[in-house]
């Protein structure tokens, strides 16, 4: 991490903070209708230890489902460029995808990151596996089809970060729905870590040959 991604990782925390103290005050019953306009990201202790998950992992290809504005993207984008990988990150909204390669771009960690813009369940399936870490980001009740679709696209002891696994409280059902789905799984070895908004790491696990 240099100056030039401190000097990013200043700007979004500064925006949160913004953000938060303007969340406090916010009348509940219209958060729904403009809440996309927040960050809503995973938090720096999140984001470094993704990063150096990702570092220690050696994941040359990681992949990132929820670009949202780039908050997590900084941190991954930067562990692709220590592993000599590149992350592909999917988002919905095209609109977010531009702040988030402005970003990227101040940081100098835009020539790692591939950008994808549509519905990340239908654009998955148009790219190359072998992903070594995921991170799933996104609304909560694709978490099981997200699992489902990048499940066979894992390489071998691939990692699934999926975040939000203990809040928000409301999205509890989706995010107890997707452990399920993991858990059912037999090749899949996974543990809830009680970190940022609780994230649930699962990996492929591949037998040593006897």
């Amino acid at each position: 991490m240099d100056a030039k991604f401190q000097a990013v990782l200043d700007r979004y925390n500064q925006r949160a903070a913004a953000e938060a103290e303007e969340w406090a005050s916010a009348d509940r019953s219209r958060v729904h209708a403009w809440r996309d306009k927040y960050l809503l990201h995973v938090g720096e202790e999140v984001a470094n230890f993704l990063r150096d998950l990702a570092i220690a992992r050696k994941a040359t290809r990681i992949v990132e489902l929820g670009t949202s504005y780039g908050y997590s993207t900084l941190f991954l984008a930067d562990a692709a460029r220590v592993t000599g990988g590149r992350l592909l990150s999917f988002d919905v909204a095209a609109d977010k995808q531009a702040y988030a390669r402005e970003q990227l771009a101040a940081a100098g960690l835009d020539g790692f990151v591939d950008f994808h813009a549509g519905d990340a369940l239908e654009l998955i399936g148009e790219v190359e596996g072998g992903f070594d870490l995921v991170l799933i980001d996104i609304w909560k009740d694709l978490y099981v089809r997200c699992f489902e679709a990048v499940r066979p696209k894992l390489a071998e002891n691939g990692i699934i970060a999926a975040d939000n696994i203990l809040r928000p409280v409301d999205a509890r059902p989706q995010a107890e729905a997707y452990r399920a789905a993991v858990r059912a799984d037999p090749a899949m070895q996974t543990v809830l870590l009680p970190i940022g908004s609780g994230i649930e790491l699962s990996c492929l696990w591949t037998r040593a040959p006897a």
